[in-house]
């Protein structure tokens, strides 16, 4: 049996809901497989942490978190912290500080009926955004000068080493290599009004492809892209972006999978010297916060892609066979996806399916 010591940091709003869920389906798998075990460490980090403590996470936080296996986070934001600070005082500063360069968010239709454009099915949506994600225009480097004058200007500062850069497209370029599914890489650039930022983007995704003469290739704007991706979603199989254009992007991806409900996302170190961190990115929904009403299969579908991370692939399998089995239930489904169940009920649903999948 191999063992995983997990760092568990529900957060904020629902969060701590859909946090649960995922955990179950984990010590479901452990109970029934006997394959792997999961010893959890969960950390009351988040903003209600902030408002009692003026910080997000402990002062040593990064410090406690290194040694673990694998860290999951459940929501970040909530009214009362402003979300410059929520973002950047827990996610960024894990990001940053584990230099988990990369981002992987899969924009994948499991189910017609969830799809807001006519006439796309299970196959014609599914393609993976690697994200740069400790660089660019998040790096965080600026600030606001002659505050409160006429003049008072503010700047922010993007930046783009050519080491994380090309390690971003390596990344990119082998994914699009092993998935075989198009055999397709698209860059994501702006290079026509970021000068300087772009143009490198795009010079060195031109020194990358050489080396990958057997993947196809695409470089859109990302205006462009966003446009194709509503019209054409087919022709997309790896994108790869900077900071601030995968955000945007992914998100339209999520709208086309069924929303935010299915969106997960993984932060991952590839050299392994740090853990990587695994989340769904709908964020802390403080509306419906503990009405029992979050979806969460974009928890339980960042579990499968952490159990794909650590090489457990059939238990990772399972689980998305879990999630693609409960879309077939949809009266018993949150109220997001037409149904009248609650977010424990949609989690014991996909516990209860892998349970006949693997007995």
């Amino acid at each position: 049996m191999k063992k995983y010591k997990i760092a568990v940091i529900p957060g904020d709003g629902i969060g701590v809901e859909v946090m649960k869920e995922g955990v179950k389906v984990l010590e479901t798998l452990s109970k029934l497989t006997g394959e792997v075990a999961f010893d959890f460490t969960w950390f009351d980090w988040g903003c209600e942490y902030y408002l009692e403590n003026g910080k997000m996470m402990d002062d040593d936080g990064l410090e406690k978190l290194k040694n673990f296996d694998a860290i999951l986070l459940g929501a970040v934001g909530f009214p009362g912290v402003p979300d410059h600070v929520s973002l950047r005082d827990l996610l960024l500063k894990i990001r940053q500080g584990f230099d988990q360069y990369i981002n992987y968010r899969p924009v994948k239709l499991l189910s017609e009926l969830d799809c807001p454009i006519k006439g796309k099915k299970p196959g014609d949506i599914d393609m993976i955004f690697i994200r740069e994600n400790t660089e660019g225009e998040y790096a965080g480097i600026g600030g606001i000068e002659r505050e409160g004058k006429e003049e008072e200007i503010a700047l922010q500062t993007s930046v783009f080493t050519r080491k994380t850069t090309e390690k971003v497209m390596d990344y990119a370029f082998d994914l699009a290599k092993k998935r075989n599914k198009l055999n397709h890489l698209t860059s994501i650039t702006k290079s026509n009004a970021l000068n300087h930022s772009m143009v490198f983007w795009d010079k060195i995704f031109k020194e990358k492809k050489a080396n990958y003469p057997e993947i196809k290739t695409a470089e859109y704007h990302v205006d462009a892209a966003a446009m194709y991706m509503i019209q054409r979603p087919e022709s997309f199989d790896v994108v790869v972006a900077s900071n601030l254009f995968g955000d945007i992007l992914t998100d339209l991806g999520a709208a086309l999978q069924g929303g935010l409900g299915f969106a997960a996302g993984a932060n991952i170190n590839p050299d392994g010297k740090y853990p990587s961190m695994f989340e769904p990115v709908h964020g802390s929904a403080p509306e419906i916060a503990g009405k029992g009403l979050a979806n969460p299969i974009a928890m339980i579908w960042t579990i499968k892609i952490m159990l794909d991370f650590l090489g457990h692939e059939s238990l990772a399998d399972t689980v998305m066979k879990g999630i693609e089995g409960s879309l077939e239930m949809r009266e018993k489904l949150t109220p997001d996806m037409g149904g009248k169940g609650s977010t424990s009920q949609v989690g014991e649903i996909i516990c209860d399916i892998m349970s006949k999948k693997l007995n």
